[in-house]
């Protein structure tokens, strides 16, 4: 990635999230955002502005730029190429035993993830402050952010490849019907109809090693996934051969986006910023298929993990009540197709960010704040793992976190497809 100018306003989402604590807020600014009553709110799809988002270019300036500061410390490398040919970069920073992947817009209209990523790997690739120190001896951080670039340049959830294209790579799936998760039709206020695509967070299998066959189609969203879109095959490579050089990945996080509309359960005038989870999967022992990888899941762990995000939150909350507005993702959700679930059945700790509003309902709109909730999480969740301080936090903490309220939003539309087809995992 050659360098070029950094644009101006990725300098200023660079030092968004340098400092861990959040800014300290005025009484009146506190008092005024406790105050105020919830505003109207739609899930209807709208046109909004999307550029001050991080786009695919500019990524490749932003990494070029950390991997150059940083001295060495991170390093970014060409993983492959999505469908269309645009470069998915990963970036590495660490060399501790403790793996942690995060991944960000594998649907390309949930954005925040992408620039809150970039934002922690500049702070830990430059800083010198025990902390960050201290993440570089324990972690070894892999992020791939914005995972789904097709989809991200289009601004809609899923990637841009047909079913003939498919079944070119996999001529054995000819004959067969397209995959349950293939767009033709509008959904999120997006028209499939010319360039359909693919719900690829639906794309994973926990079996690493699985080749598409042809019995496994049309498949469903309780079954897994196929590895048939290139981007998903990535991630899993990237997942496999970590595995291969530590013996395990830690911790998988993966940072999405949800409905605009959701309030506090006791409180529907406070809308709620983020949803967190880690749970995805019903229980592998009891599950038909997938008794196999029941000795390696471990869902304890994984809820000690978001009880660090919550913490952090509500610590970041005592400053700015709006970050404090967490809620447990709903828990009956079983997708062992998305990367979430099959690597929390190879026995990963999986962390889940469901921030509030995508670009079809929000835009850019209170992107600063939101992005700065997923930096304040993150922070809190990799201290913890560094530290071993999550080792002492209690499951049970988890399941005290509210659950996510209403959508109290005026509807929008599904085109036609499953809830766990479009409001599952954003």
């Amino acid at each position: 990635m050659p360098a070029r100018r950094r644009p101006a306003t990725l300098i200023a989402l660079s030092t968004l999230a340098l400092l861990v604590g959040a800014v300290p807020a005025h009484a009146g600014q506190v008092q005024a955002e406790q105050a105020l009553p919830a505003p109207t709110c739609s899930e209807k799809p709208r046109e909004l502005p999307v550029h001050e988002f991080t786009d695919h270019r500019e990524l490749g300036v932003e990494l070029d730029r950390v991997a150059r500061t940083s001295a060495g410390r991170v390093r970014v490398d060409l993983l492959g190429r999505s469908n269309r040919g645009r470069e998915i970069w990963g970036a590495r920073v660490g060399t501790g035993r403790k793996v942690v992947l995060l991944t960000s817009e594998i649907h390309g209209n949930e954005k925040t993830g992408t620039d809150a990523l970039l934002s922690l790997l500049d702070w830990v690739g430059t800083s010198d402050s025990a902390k960050a120190r201290r993440w570089r001896s324990e972690l070894t951080i892999v992020a791939v952010p914005k995972m789904n670039p097709d989809a991200a340049e289009l601004d809609r959830r899923a990637n841009d490849m047909t079913w003939d294209e498919v079944t070119a790579r996999f001529p054995h799936l000819r004959g067969s019907g397209p995959s349950w998760n293939y767009y033709t039709g509008s959904v999120q206020g997006d028209d499939y109809s010319a360039r359909p695509g693919f719900d690829i967070n639906r794309d994973y299998h926990p079996n690493l090693d699985y080749v598409p066959r042809k019995e496994d189609f049309p498949g469903t969203s309780t079954r897994p996934g196929w590895y048939i879109s290139p981007e998903t095959r990535i991630i899993r490579d990237v997942y496999r051969g970590l595995t291969a050089e530590f013996g395990k990945v830690d911790t998988y996080i993966d940072l999405h986006h949800q409905g605009a509309c959701y309030v506090m359960p006791d409180d529907h005038d406070r809308f709620v910023t983020l949803s967190i989870s880690g749970k995805f999967v019903d229980n592998p022992a009891t599950t038909p298929g997938l008794e196999e990888y029941a000795g390696k899941y471990d869902l304890d762990y994984s809820k000690r993990l978001n009880v660090a995000v919550h913490n952090a939150l509500q610590a970041a909350a005592a400053n700015r009540p709006v970050f404090g507005n967490v809620t447990l993702y709903p828990q009956d959700t079983n997708l062992p197709g998305t990367g979430l679930g099959s690597f929390a059945l190879n026995g990963s700790g999986t962390v889940l960010f469901e921030v509030r509003g995508q670009t079809q309902t929000l835009g850019q709109q209170h992107r600063a704040t939101l992005t700065r909730a997923v930096y304040i999480g993150l922070d809190g969740v990799l201290s913890s793992i560094a530290s071993g301080q999550v080792h002492q936090l209690s499951p049970a903490d988890y399941d005290r976190i509210p659950p996510r309220g209403p959508n109290i939003g005026e509807p929008g539309e599904d085109g036609g497809h499953t809830a766990d087809d479009v409001r599952e995992f954003g």
